[in-house]
């Protein structure tokens, strides 16, 4: 740095005049500028345009500034090249010259840059490792040539010519050798430089070229070691490309981290000792280093603000003044131009450095980031074994004692270009890249440039980025701090509003920076140089050192510029603001670090001055002597506990004993409630398992499972183990999961509840062993509190006495990755470090709790609503007297002036002195010494006075309030434990009040007489009874002292009213830090008392939404998933009202009459549980009742009137099961005072200045803690992003934080695999919001859910009542088992339908008339159309399935093989002669490859022939073709028969419509399809079975044709098919010995047994009987019967040749075929001990199908009909389906007289239609010998004629008798053949017809509508 000053000034005169005015100007008092820097700057044209002819001639050949790849974030400082050369004696004025007197290199020789003549290769890099021979009283030393500036070359030089370490003592000479080719016997430099081609430019002089010595690194490796000191090299350069390390004692090391840092990382300590500097990488030291002596270690030195004069004159050293000085910069502020004033060109060679600053031999580098912290898209620094090529810079010595003289340990943050080395007191100042990402916008990507709205050409220039830095430095308040987040958004919005900034020349960057600054009052200054930063760096530290000690007026900033030629314009900040200077210094820290810092402060008694300071009381007494005078002035005597005051006294063994009276008689058992939000969310996440599950990856197949089983993995923490599994045994869970019986629940439920400490691996082991036992247990793994150490397991340590990186093992292990049958359920209230790039969540799979709070207004305000971190922001423009949200501004200025006097502490311990000291006194000034009470924060007094004397008021019954002091060091809890019980026994107060350390690591301890308070206010029986949790603690007035690292979810009593947090200040900002310890105060409050403007609660902190179970349309999606839990769980109710939080009074012991209290339960805990985390109980913890469900009884109203002291606002509940009252989960009092109802209110919460301002920013000036870096182990990804805005939604703010932070290299994250895990969720939701509760009634809700998908609703509906038949005209079978021919003919028919399906349809008149007919009631009801019954039955291993079902046994028999495409399957055409339709009919068949045994093909195997049919004598299996007609069911219908034939060879056909070809084909690959003609894409299920049945018999004639030529005689083929319906999903078989079981068999059971009856093929159709649960009740009377038979039938085709199904019917299509085939004479036998099980399916099947107008209007039944050619309008339907519509509702208009009549039916001939329920119908063929119900004496009451054939004649008719007034109604296909047949049947004979009673239905002509005409019988 030496001569090379830019901006040299060419006259030597000027140069004196200039320098006597700068030292003028310093010793003037006045701060006015001398017009000579005015004149200097401001006329920039004096000065010479063209700075090359002024600048020292070595910087023509020296490269300078800093390489363009070169980047700040790689682990090393990144300084610019090799400083400027020393120097030299050639005038300064004259333009540098060539070196002339270089002659050539001889021929031959090798001239390479790095090579020595010789051609042997000396760099540094290739020798490190080679083994160099040293002679004796030799050095190594390294080189520099400007030819390879990168490199350092090797030599061996005599001691002897080099200097000691001051610089002196080197004789002046040389003699070297060469290291390369071994050449000895240098004696001149000129001759050894020529050797090693160093090819100067300048004459060689060993001082200029002779840089470092050479030393053996720990690796053995030789390396750059400390720079050979000629005569003052103080601002010579050190460089080092690794960090290197000595002893650890005083070791120091780098630990700067970009905002945030990581936790527990540091880097590798660096050495200040020895002359031996090792190289080592990242070596972590272990033992108690001190933070304070690192590197750059940011630690103490923080003070209060000030503006001081910087320097004094004697901190300028000039030389004699005849010599020319040269300035850097001459500002036009005397204290900026004196610090810069640089040391004398010219010097006598006396002029040594300034004896305050000896010049250690080691020179450290301080980097600007720690080497483990990788900046997105940088690789860390590996681990360095051999020494790296480094780029030159310059070097800064940091004076000695710096901290002691100055009081400031000065933050260096980086601004843009190149920091110098620092070496000598390198402990003294830290370095900081804070704000330095906020300079790189040069490196922003284009995506991220659009995203930001930015184009490439609006990033701003150096200078513009200087000035808004001195802008924003200017304007920041004197306790405020600069933030990243906050700086970079000025930096965007500079962008967006001023693209590029103003161009500035490099002239009027200095005044227009002085003019930026001097707005700040002083506290901002600005120091400018011309040569490098390293200058006005050295410049700042030795001046600070020089003035008098302590200066009380420093500027907070100095903002140091470069203006350099070469390397631009470059800058940094140095903040010298003792308050800035230690805020930003601890904020690099990581918790880790600070925890570190302050114990080693503790452990080697660095804290002694301190504790000296706080022996005496602020008045100056002996603080231990006054309180040992005070004991003995008691005598033994203490103060009364409760129920009197602090002058009152008692003797300490009669305190010991006094017991509060006890509350029996208020017992209330431990009950669990779950409120409408914890359901909401436990849905929400159970949504997201079923999305997860359809998802079609594969990743989740809910339908295997039958078991949920659980594991919940909390972070290191006793009472939270504890917490978690008394909500656990509380809400019952255990038993409702049938994992634990209710005997066994209470005693394991801790079993389910980890902690993440050393012993996790082996419950882990235990956990995924049954896992892997287990595969059909679903397995939720919940990790809660996942914030909390998100290390990765490869950078884990132990850190602080606590193992990191243990979640990592566990939950992201190989094993819980693939376990199938495990999800990881992650729950946190601060999610966000999940939340990153490389999240292992899929953005899709977070659930957020719900922000609705709209319902506020209509609570009552009893109602307790979440009060959460933005309402404490939100309540500071409450504009009340005592806000709930403070800043304790008396503690602040003391902390102040103890920070100032003691720079060298971390500031958390001093805190924590002055607050213990705090307490101390206000204890005394409330006791003894009220002379104190001046010299106590209000708020300290406040606190401890309400702790003493609340016990004692009225009504309290000694309860008191808990008040929470956050200190998060171990060893300063304990000492403020120690020293606050101390204080406190002295003075009397050890039974009025407990103090308890609140350590994760350790159990609750309580003195044994606080417990017996707590028992008698519980009612509690049991002797050793002792607390858990925190909420056991609701009542006791006590001081629990919280510590550890983090505040880890604990809940803490309603009865908690003050949150000191002092102890948190600007050591945490990041988001998660600030907002955790603020969440301890969340909590519920009563509505009441939320003000105003909190009503619009910001969506962060939500709760309450109303809703109740009939209102809210999904619930009713959700009702059967919480059905009554099983009876073991006594405290959990059964469902019904699901909102329904009513206390019953089958609950509670006279509930009624007085409010009750919790009793212990067997297991000795008495734990309040309300809505998780934080929702306590009242202060004697009276719990509601968890009911999701109907009380059981009628609940009775609550009195709310009870004495406040132990009633929380009660719920008075009305006993009408419909009303739903939202109790919201009650909370402690905060007072009890009076019997009116309590109101719970808001925590008080104390705060630091730093983080007040924070939490307060959304109203303050400084941005909000949302804004911040979310979490300490994630980085932001980019320096620039979108502002954050306040209201986003959780959902938001993931997608915000997912695509703008990164995890850091030790985040668990960091190589987490490309996409995130399918099985893993996340639930989040603000603290103490109740997600216990929720994910507990999640689990509960999975389970019933899985249980419903291995359930299924079928029919459960009782057949209509059979009349009894004489038993004596009917033989008994001989057998059961199967029917005898005989028997079954002589047993008559029964014509009624007697299926439940059938209800809503007409009767069929028989002699007995069913019993339940004749009941008017049935007629009543049949207006409303009846539900029909159901029940849920668990599925066999016989059931069939839908297409949702997959298992390991069936996939290959309905999924298609991946390698077979859809094209595997072939289609055929089979076309027959149908006579029924009179003309060719042409089927399509799809068969799959692997289906075509079954069928018969032409020789060419291209023509469909047949489909095989067995022989009735074969014994194969199972012989029937199945066939299965289905529509709008390809998911939904039980087409997987594989389980109920058991796997069995069968064929089964799928009978189709032709448009849903496609949609059965993707579904069901591997069925064969049967195609149904286009004709028939309207019809109904009739064309359907029409088909089947005449497909079935034409094929039996192929198959018998093809048979006979084999030699196989006709009858011998089978005839028989099964037509099965595709909701037939289980069979039963009932055994009738005794009382009658019912046993699950499969549908090849039932087959096989009917298919081997005797005599099989006499029989027309066999069947089984329905279904229900009567059936269990009773056995049928027969084992067979004659009747209907429908569902599910064996048909015999050949023998119901010429019965056919109507294929025009939609509805009743069985019966009327069944009706046909009995009067036919066929037997139709149905197997009574053989049941069938039919699933409701609300999809498909569609009888139905919705009945457009071809106009848009409403149409009702009525309408389906019209007169002929009316103007009616036409609708879109099938004329069939409009008719039997028309019929079944409007009967009563066409037979008056049937209506309700059973007794006089209509006659109907040949057919049977649906009339209606209302009337009956007589069902008589008309074919010769049939068989029909006789009929003589029966009159009827009407005539149905649908569409006769030619057997119906008028003589036929002429049989029948009619009432008078007696109905007909005749159905035709047009109105031609309807008046062919009036007159073929004679009808106008019997009956009258009007021209007016012809109808048609409603379609068009092109539909082909039906016609009918109706008339009277006369």
């Amino acid at each position: 740095m030496g001569n090379s000053y830019a901006g040299q000034l060419k006259s030597a005169r000027f140069e004196e005049a200039l320098h006597n005015s700068i030292k003028a100007s310093l010793r003037s008092s006045s701060g006015d500028p001398q017009p000579i820097f005015t004149q200097l700057y401001l006329e920039p044209d004096q000065y010479p345009g063209n700075m090359d002819d002024i600048k020292p001639k070595v910087d023509l050949y020296m490269p300078c500034g800093e390489p363009k790849g070169q980047d700040l974030l790689n682990g090393q400082a990144s300084n610019g090249l090799e400083e400027l050369e020393e120097e030299d004696d050639s005038d300064t004025s004259s333009p540098p010259l060539p070196y002339l007197h270089q002659g050539p290199a001889p021929d031959g020789c090798c001239t390479m840059d790095g090579f020595c003549q010789a051609g042997k290769d000396l760099r540094l890099v290739s020798m490190a490792t080679e083994p160099i021979e040293v002679p004796a009283g030799f050095e190594l030393v390294g080189a520099k040539s400007s030819s390879v500036p990168e490199h350092i070359l090797v030599c061996a030089v005599d001691r002897r010519f080099l200097p000691d370490e001051n610089g002196k003592n080197a004789l002046l000479g040389f003699s070297g050798n060469c290291v390369g080719c071994g050449e000895k016997g240098f004696r001149y430099f000129t001759e050894f430089s020529n050797h090693i081609n160093l090819k100067l430019a300048t004459q060689p002089k060993k001082q200029k070229h002779l840089k470092y010595y050479l030393v053996k690194s720990s690796q053995g490796a030789l390396c750059k070691g400390p720079l050979i000191c000629w005569k003052d090299c103080k601002t010579r350069q050190f460089s080092n490309s690794s960090a290197s390390t000595s002893k650890p004692s005083s070791s120091s090391s780098l630990s700067s981290k970009e905002n945030g840092g990581t936790n527990g990382h540091s880097s590798s300590p660096f050495s200040l000792s020895g002359t031996v500097v090792k190289c080592i990488n990242n070596v972590w030291s272990v033992c108690a280093v001190p933070t304070a002596l690192r590197v750059n270690g940011p630690t103490n030195g923080l003070g209060a603000d000030g503006h001081p004069p910087l320097l004094s004159p004697s901190q300028v050293s000039l030389g004699p003044q005849g010599q020319g000085y040269r300035t850097s910069d001459l500002g036009d502020n005397p204290v900026s131009s004196a610090m810069i004033s640089g040391p004398p060109k010219k010097r006598h060679r006396g002029w040594h450095p300034n004896p305050l600053v000896p010049v250690p031999p080691t020179a450290v580098p301080v980097s600007a980031i720690r080497p483990i912290v990788c900046s997105p898209g940088l690789l860390p620094v590996a681990g360095v074994l051999q020494p790296q090529p480094v780029t030159a810079g310059e070097t800064v010595i940091v004076p000695d004692n710096l901290l002691n003289t100055s009081g400031v340990r000065p933050v260096i943050l980086i601004g843009h270009g190149t920091l110098p080395y620092f070496y000598g007191n390198v402990g003294d100042i830290v370095v900081s890249p804070l704000l330095v990402s906020c300079y790189k916008g040069n490196q922003l990507t284009e995506k991220t440039l659009a995203s930001l709205g930015l184009t490439g050409s609006q990033l701003l220039s150096v200078e513009t980025m200087i000035l808004l830095t001195l802008q924003y430095l200017a304007r920041l308040g004197s306790e405020q701090i600069p933030l990243r987040e906050e700086f970079e958004q000025i930096v965007l919005k500079a962008m967006l509003v001023c693209p590029g900034g103003p161009s500035i020349s490099p002239a009027q960057l200095p005044w227009l920076a002085r003019l930026e600054a001097s707005v700040s009052g002083g506290s901002v200054q600005v120091l400018v140089t011309y040569n490098s930063l390293g200058e006005g760096i050295s410049e700042s530290l030795r001046s600070l050192c020089d003035g008098p000690p302590y200066q009380q007026c420093l500027p907070t900033y100095v903002v140091i510029v470069c203006t350099s030629k070469m390397s631009g314009n470059e800058f940094c900040v140095l903040a010298l603001g003792k308050y800035q200077a230690r805020a930003l210094a601890e904020g690099m820290l990581t918790t880790n670090e600070f925890l570190k810092e302050i114990s080693y402060e503790l452990i080697t008694g660095k804290v002694s001055v301190l504790v000296s300071h706080f022996k005496t009381t602020s008045l100056g007494d002996n603080l231990d002597k006054q309180l040992v005078r005070i004991q003995r002035r008691r005598k033994g005597q203490v103060i009364q506990p409760f129920q009197g005051d602090v002058t009152d006294h008692i003797h300490s063994q009669d305190a010991a004993t006094m017991v509060p009276p006890s509350e029996s008689g208020e017992l209330l058992s431990e009950m669990f409630q779950i409120h409408p939000p914890q359901l909401n969310v436990a849905r929400s996440l159970l949504s997201q398992v079923c999305s997860i599950a359809d998802s079609g990856s594969q990743s989740l197949d809910l339908g295997r499972f039958c078991k949920v089983d659980f594991l919940v993995l909390v972070p290191p923490s006793h009472i939270l183990v504890n917490q978690t599994a008394q909500r656990i045994r509380q809400s019952g869970v255990l038993v409702d999961l049938g994992i634990e019986d209710a005997s066994s629940a209470h005693q394991r439920s801790d079993k389910y509840v980890v902690r993440l400490d050393g012993d996790v691996h082996g419950k882990m082991e235990a956990f995924m062993g049954k896992v892997k036992q287990n595969p059909y247990t679903l397995f939720v793994l919940i990790h809660d509190n996942s914030h909390v150490d998100l290390t990765s397991a490869l950078s884990g340590s132990v850190c602080h006495g606590e193992l990191q990186g243990l979640a990592d093992r566990v939950v992201n292990c190989q094993e819980v990755l693939e376990a199938m049958n495990l999800l990881v359920l992650q729950v946190s209230c601060f999610p966000f470090t999940l939340q990153t790039r490389q999240s292992r969540i899929s953005v899709h799979n977070e659930v957020h709790w719900p922000a609705n709070t709209d319902s506020l207004g209509e609570l009552s305000p009893k109602e307790l609503v979440y009060f959460g971190l933005r309402d404490y922001s939100s309540s500071l423009q409450w504009g009340v007297a005592s806000p709930i949200l403070r800043c304790d501004d008396a503690f602040e200025k003391m902390i102040n002036t103890l920070l100032e006097r003691h720079p060298h502490l971390h500031s958390m311990v001093i805190r924590s002195y002055l607050l213990i000291q705090q307490y101390t006194e206000a204890m005394m000034a409330l006791t003894s010494s009220p002379s104190l009470r001046d010299h106590i924060t209000p708020e300290t007094l406040a606190m401890v006075e309400d702790l003493i004397s609340a016990p004692g008021r009225e009504g309290t019954r000694g309860r008191g309030h808990m008040l929470l002091v956050r200190v998060p060091s171990l060893q300063l809890a304990m000492l403020a434990r120690e020293r606050l019980e101390d204080v406190r026994d002295k003075l009397g107060l050890q039974f009025c009040f407990a103090v308890l350390l609140g350590s994760p690591a350790a159990e609750l301890s309580l003195p044994r007489h606080f417990a017996n308070r707590l028992r008698a206010w519980r009612g509690c029986e049991i002797e050793d009874w002792v607390p858990h949790t925190y909420e056991d603690l609701e009542g006791l007035p006590c001081i629990v002292i919280l510590t550890g690292k983090d505040p880890l979810g604990e809940t803490f009593p309603r009865s908690l009213k003050y949150c000191d947090l002092r102890l948190i200040d600007s050591s945490y900002l990041t988001r998660t830090a600030l907002e955790q310890e603020v969440g301890l105060a969340c909590s519920y409050v009563s509505l009441g008392l939320v003000k105003e403007p909190c009503r619009s609660m910001t969506p962060k902190d939500p709760e309450t939404d109303k809703t109740s179970g009939r209102q809210d349309p999904d619930l009713e999606l959700h009702m059967d998933l919480e059905r009554p839990q099983s009876n073991g769980s006594a405290a959990t109710r059964g469902p019904g009202s699901l909102a329904e939080n009513r206390v019953s009074s089958s609950d509670i012991p006279d509930s009624s009459q007085k409010p009750s209290t919790s009793s212990c339960p067997p297991g000795g805990k008495a734990g309040s549980i309300m809505m998780e985390d934080g929702t306590g109980t009242t202060s004697s913890s009276p719990r509601r009742v968890k009911q999701e469900c109907d009380s059981l009884g009628s609940a009775t109203p609550r009195l709310s009137n009870a004495p406040a002291s132990f009633c929380s606002s009660s719920s008075s509940s009305s006993s009408s099961p419909s009303s739903s009252s939202t109790q919201r989960p009650s909370q402690s009092t905060q007072c009890g005072r009076g019997s009116k109802s309590t109101r719970v209110s808001p925590r008080t919460v104390i705060l630091s200045r730093a983080a007040y301002n924070l939490l307060a920013g959304e109203s303050g000036s400084q941005l909000s803690s949302f804004s911040l870096l979310p979490h300490a182990d994630v980085g932001w990804s980019s320096p620039l992003r979108p502002l954050f805005t306040p209201n986003l939604q959780g959902s938001e703010q993931s997608l915000f934080y997912r695509q703008w932070t990164v995890a850091r290299q030790h985040h668990a994250d960091y190589e987490a695999p490309p996409g995130p895990h399918p099985r893993r969720l996340l639930l989040s939701g603000p603290p103490q919001v109740g997600k216990t509760g929720a994910y507990l009634q999640f689990l509960r809700i999975l389970f019933r859910m899985l249980i419903r998908l291995l359930e299924v609703d079928v029919y459960d509906e009782e057949e209509l009542e059979e009349a009894v038949t004489d038993m004596s005209e009917v033989t008994p079978p001989a057998s059961t088992q199967w029917p005898d021919i005989e028997e079954i003919r002589k047993l008559p028919f029964d014509l009624f339908p007697r299926d439940p399906k059938f209800r809503r349809a007409s009767a069929v008149y028989t002699d007995k008339m069913p019993k339940g007919l004749k009941d008017p009631k049935l007629e009543g009801e049949s207006k409303m159309p009846g539900k029909r019954e159901t029940v849920s039955i668990r599925l066999s291993m016989f059931a069939a399935h839908n297409a949702f079902h997959h298992c390991d046994q069936c996939h290959h028999y309905c999924e298609a093989n991946p390698a077979t495409q859809l094209s595997e399957c072939t289609f055929h055409a089979f076309t027959f002669c149908s006579s029924m339709l009179g003309e060719e009919v042409q089927l399509h068949f799809i068969i799959p490859k692997a289906k075509e045994q079954h069928f018969v093909f032409s020789q060419q195997g291209s023509h469909l022939e047949s489909m095989r049919l067995p022989l009735i004598s074969d014994l194969s299996l199972l012989k029937s073709p199945i066939f299965t007609p289905t529509t709008g069911r390809q998911e939904h219908g039980l087409l997987n028969i594989f389980h109920a034939m058991e796997g069995t060879a069968h064929l089964h056909i799928l009978v189709v419509k032709q448009y849903e070809m496609h949609h059965y084909r993707k579904y069901w690959p591997n069925h064969i399809l049967l195609v149904l003609p286009a004709m028939f894409n309207s019809a109904g299920v009739g064309a359907a079975r029409f088909m089947i049945k005449e497909l079935s018999y034409h094929n039996l004639e192929l198959e018998r044709n093809r048979l006979e030529e084999q030699g196989i005689k006709r009858q011998d083929v089978w005839p028989f098919i099964v037509m099965m319906d595709d909701s037939c999903v289980l069979w039963n078989a009932h055994q009738p010995q005794g009382n009658s079981i019912l046993t699950n068999v499969s549908l090849k059971t039932v087959l096989q047994h009917m298919e081997a009856t005797p005599k099989i093929s006499l029989y027309a159709m066999c069947g089984a009987r329905k279904w229900s649960s009567a059936l269990a009740r009773r056995l049928p009377a027969l084992p067979f019967s004659r009747c209907h038979l429908h569902d599910f039938v064996m048909l015999n085709v050949e023998l119901t040749q010429n019965v056919q199904y109507d294929l025009n019917r939609y509805s009743c299509e069985e019966v009327d075929f069944n009706l046909r085939a009995n009067s036919s004479g066929l037997l139709l036998c149905r197997f009574n001990h053989f049941s069938l099980m039919k699933k409701q399916i609300l999809f498909g099947g569609h009888k139905d199908f919705l009945v457009k107008p071809k106009l848009i209007v409403s149409v009702l039944p009525p309408q389906y009909i019209c007169a002929p050619d009316s103007e009616h309008t036409l609708l879109a339907a099938p004329a069939q389906f409009l008719l039997e519509k028309f019929l079944q509702s409007c009967s009563h208009r066409l037979f008056p007289k049937a209506v309700q009549n059973s007794s006089n039916p209509v006659l109907s001939i040949d057919s049977y239609l649906n009339i209606g329920p209302e009337v009956s119908v007589c069902y008589v063929s008309s074919r010769p010998h049939s068989t029909n119900l006789d009929h003589q004496g029966l009159v009827f009451s009407g005539l149905l004629l649908y569409l006769c054939d030619s057997f119906v004649v008028s003589g036929l008719l002429k049989k029948f008798s009619f009432l008078k007034g007696a109905t007909l109604c005749v159905i035709c296909q047009d109105r031609n053949s309807l008046r062919q047949t009036i007159v073929r049947l004679e009808l106008e004979d019997k009956w009258q017809f009007r021209l007016r009673d012809e109808f048609q239905t409603a379609n068009c002509s092109e539909d082909r509508p039906l016609y009918f005409l109706t008339g009277r019988h006369v």
